[in-house]
């Protein structure tokens, strides 16, 4: 068992115009922690004697500056925690910040450079890479792709989804186990045997969000998505099955409705975007409270859905992806501050094994099988394998 806190990482998106400095300042000459200061700039010719806060600093396990790559994320974010499910351990990659900030370029990537690639298809890559080298093992991995819109779950990977429109498709909905394990009804799980097969599915559920052009964003991803990789592995003539998934999360825009200044549809949607947004900051302030025996995983399905993920049995991950601008600093500050909320949370990650049922009913019918034979030598009589009419009856 793996004991340790959700590990936090900061993004700072590169500004479109050239940015006035000392809007924030980077800090890592700590030890191994990465500090954060975003500074207010003083407007004095408002007119006025700005008395507020001036400063703000926060801690993360490490901060990536305007320069830094794609690649340079996979390797010190992602990376770690796709070992880890290779090795039988659940994990969850989620980006969380306002609109615009670079949720779905970290997670997803961009579509026009090879190396704008984000977190998902290099995981994929890196996944099967792995399993290539090891031939020890037998696996096998599915992929499934949720998408949380107005809360309501549709499968992103349903082959109907082009001919009819989102409200015609089946929706996913959540059944839980005596033992509480969450069970999802109508999400597909699709058998992808190379990178090649996972990459397309990866590619025909984006090709299937709800994406809107916002005031903040030309493209902006109105619905929660999670993708998740299944990976179960079993050594030959062993009867050990390890089961592991991966959860990568891109989080739909928080900001505040007043902001965006959009109606109808639009509000709609940023309505349910807040509320689930604000349920998972409830599951994760009382995480972080020592005594709260009632977690309210329940109030929304994203909660539900990565119960594990929160306080569970996971490792897992947050990115806060920021955009420093001026218009934006109230918005970046709540993310840092939402962040350090996050860091607060343990999870304990358990090994993922259990016993293939198949393959102790194949042991146990070798075993009656034998003992039979042992009992027919003992009476000298050979027990046959029908019943008799009484015990038919019985």
């Amino acid at each position: 068992m793996v004991k340790q806190t959700i590990q936090i990482f900061a993004r700072v998106k590169p500004t479109s115009r050239k940015q006035p400095q000392g809007i924030y300042s980077v800090d890592e000459d700590e030890k191994s922690v990465a500090a954060l200061e975003i500074i207010l700039p003083r407007d004095l010719a408002e007119g006025f004697v700005n008395n507020k806060r001036e400063s703000y600093k926060f801690k993360f396990q490490r901060i990536f500056d305007q320069e830094s790559k794609q690649e340079a994320i996979f390797d010190i974010i992602a990376k770690p925690v796709a070992e880890s499910v290779l090795a039988g351990y659940n994990g969850t990659i989620f980006a969380y910040g306002q609109t615009g900030s670079g949720k779905t370029f970290t997670i997803t990537g961009g579509a026009e450079r090879y190396s704008d690639r984000g977190i998902i298809p290099r995981t994929l890559s890196y996944i099967f890479e792995q399993l290539q080298k090891d031939s020890r093992k037998m696996y096998t991995t599915h992929i499934s792709y949720l998408e949380i819109y107005n809360e309501c779950g549709y499968d992103l990977l349903d082959p109907r989804h082009e001919a009819s429109s989102l409200e015609d498709l089946p929706k996913v909905t959540i059944l839980e186990d005596p033992d509480q394990n969450i069970h999802l009804k109508n999400l597909s799980l699709q058998q992808a045997t190379t990178e090649e097969e996972a990459l397309n599915l990866l590619f025909l559920g984006d090709t299937n969000r709800m994406i809107a052009e916002t005031p903040m964003n030309q493209a902006s991803t109105r619905s929660h998505c999670i993708f998740t990789v299944h990976i179960s592995s079993k050594e030959p003539g062993s009867a050990t099955v390890r089961r592991a998934k991966l959860h990568l999360v891109d989080l739909a825009g928080s900001e505040r409705v007043a902001k965006t200044g959009v109606g109808g549809q639009l509000l709609t949607e940023a309505k349910y975007i807040n509320l689930s947004l604000h349920y998972l900051e409830q599951v994760i302030v009382a995480l972080a409270e020592k005594h709260r025996s009632h977690i309210p995983y329940r109030n929304s399905m994203m909660t539900n859905v990565l119960r594990d993920s929160l306080g569970g049995n996971c490792m897992t991950t947050m990115i806060a992806t920021l955009s420093l601008e001026k218009r934006n600093i109230d918005e970046s500050i709540s993310t840092c501050r939402f962040a350090q909320r996050v860091a607060l949370i343990k999870n304990e990650a358990v090994l993922n094994e259990e016993i293939d049922p198949r393959l102790i009913i194949i042991r146990l019918k070798k075993e009656i099988q034998e003992l039979k034979d042992e009992l027919a030598i003992v009476t000298g009589e050979q027990r046959t394998e029908e019943l008799t009419q009484a015990e038919l009856d019985k």
